[in-house]
């Protein structure tokens, strides 16, 4: 499960969004009962949270979830921002192998001035046979500014490549990678094309635009190349890169000053293309649409928009990239989508008086899958 289950400090400083709401259903404790409840009913081994908060966390959310008995880790924004991103999962179906909290503010990278994170979890799961293969689950909230997708994209690298880090077997795959949250971007958008289709040209592309959260002409400047600056350390195939020094020894031919030269200018070369790439074959466990419609699905509404903006990831050997020659993706396969719980259109939640309401008690949605894990 991937929940967003709205912060009550977030809620209480946005409060023009939720002015379509009855009074008592913002409070948290008539909130926190409900969102307990559907945790319960929906029973998942692995739940991905946003927006918890931190003392609301200590004080009910964990204790409430251990008592269900999942394991709970957790990192919060940094900045003094009250909330953060937390996994949960079933003991009785999963050990902990690593914990991998990522904080997308950098001080050395005036860029990365936001307070977000993310966090990724290797699980193995506690089944008879010893060949099962870990999973890498990951969960994160990407900024919200609209104007700022030269900052989500930098965020989505970062997070990839602590998964890529992470997810990265001995023989030189990936195991099988879940990868949830809010992603503050709308299907179709390049941020999103990039996560599923694994490349973005991002030439020409207004920062306004990659998330297309807004219609705006506002924040049209566009994206320069590179999008963030080397002392990242993370290539334009969203890998940490090794910060290697390079040994010479002087011999009277020298070759290796030649082949050191020749490394130096095509490295310059890699930085200044506008060609993002990652490894992964990923597939969005939801469509976005209603087949017989047309309709879109959302995630999310509250007074100022209904739309998708969370989402489900998920290790999938795609058909059409296994028979093209040379195309770089690890084909990790593993996961099976077995069924999905359905999400609702703008209208049928305007129904329902929008959210959060009586039942559903935040401006998010549940999504929900399961899957079988192919050994």
């Amino acid at each position: 499960m991937s929940y967003n289950i709205l912060s009550q400090d977030l809620l209480e400083d946005n409060s023009h969004l939720y002015r379509h709401c009855r009074r008592p259903v913002l409070h948290w404790s008539f909130r926190f009962p409900n969102i307990l409840k559907e945790i319960k009913h929906f029973d998942a081994d692995v739940l991905c949270l946003q927006e918890v908060q931190e003392d609301h966390y200590g004080t009910e959310i964990r204790p409430s979830l251990e008592s269900l008995g999942y394991h709970c880790e957790y990192k919060m924004r940094t900045g003094r921002k009250p909330d953060g991103c937390a996994i949960c999962f079933k003991h009785s179906k999963f050990s902990l192998l690593s914990v991998n909290p990522v904080e997308f503010y950098r001080p050395d990278v005036p860029l990365l001035d936001r307070d977000n994170v993310g966090l990724v979890l290797l699980l193995q799961p506690r089944i008879p046979s010893t060949a099962s293969p870990a999973i890498c689950v990951a969960n994160t909230h990407l900024l919200y500014n609209p104007r700022r997708g030269d900052i989500k994209l930098t965020q989505l690298a970062m997070l990839l490549a602590e998964i890529s880090s992470v997810a990265h077997q001995k023989d030189g795959s990936f195991c099988p990678i879940v990868m949830c949250g809010d992603f503050n971007s709308v299907p179709g958008s390049p941020l999103y094309s990039f996560i599923k289709e694994g490349k973005l040209n991002y030439e020409g592309l207004a920062i306004g635009k990659v998330s297309g959260q807004e219609q705006s002409s506002r924040g049209q400047r566009i994206l320069s190349i590179p999008i963030w600056p080397p002392n990242l350390g993370i290539s334009q195939n969203c890998v940490y890169e090794v910060q290697q020094v390079p040994k010479v020894e002087k011999t009277d031919s020298d070759p290796t000053q030649t082949q050191l030269d020749k490394t130096e200018v095509l490295v310059t070369a890699e930085k200044l293309s506008s060609n993002l790439q990652h490894h992964f074959s990923l597939s969005s466990v939801y469509s976005h649409y209603f087949p017989d419609t047309g309709i879109p699905e959302v995630t999310t509404c509250h007074s100022r928009s209904a739309i998708t903006v969370d989402y489900i990831f998920y290790s999938a050997e795609k058909e059409d990239a296994a028979g093209q020659p040379g195309a770089e993706v690890a084909l990790v396969g593993g996961l099976k989508l077995l069924a999905r719980l359905s999400l609702l259109t703008e209208q049928d939640l305007w129904t329902v008086n929008g959210l959060p309401n009586e039942n559903n008690s935040s401006d998010h949605l549940p999504l929900l899958a399961k899957f079988r894990l192919e050994l």
